[in-house]
């Protein structure tokens, strides 16, 4: 199942208080970037992060989900109503996200 442009919006409208968050579509799905580094996602409408030791830190109780089959577990954000905690949140787990890597060219 595909996410909603509208669940995007929502999503994107509560991390407006941040620069630089930006997202792309991908097979129906939404990859959030956050300052150039892959923060997480949206899956079938819902919100993803990568499992960093920040994220987990600010969610102990947060279920890890699959965001696709054959896909690394990701931690499904329950909170998404409260946009202070969902821009520290991203805010907090920047320092340990992956730089993204060259693309090579084919």
């Amino acid at each position: 199942m595909a996410s909603s442009k509208e669940y995007l919006e929502f999503i994107m409208e509560q991390l407006a208080g941040l620069e630089d968050v930006s997202y792309r579509a991908m097979m129906g799905e939404y990859i959030i970037y956050y300052r150039g580094k892959v923060a997480g996602g949206i899956y079938d409408d819902r919100f993803l992060v990568k499992p960093v030791k920040a994220a987990k830190e600010l969610m102990p109780e947060a279920g890890m989900e699959l965001p696709y089959e054959g896909a690394k577990e990701m931690i499904l954000v329950d909170n998404v109503d409260d946009r202070r905690f969902l821009e520290g949140l991203i805010e907090a787990m920047y320092p340990e996200l992956p730089v993204p890597g060259k693309k090579r060219r084919g």
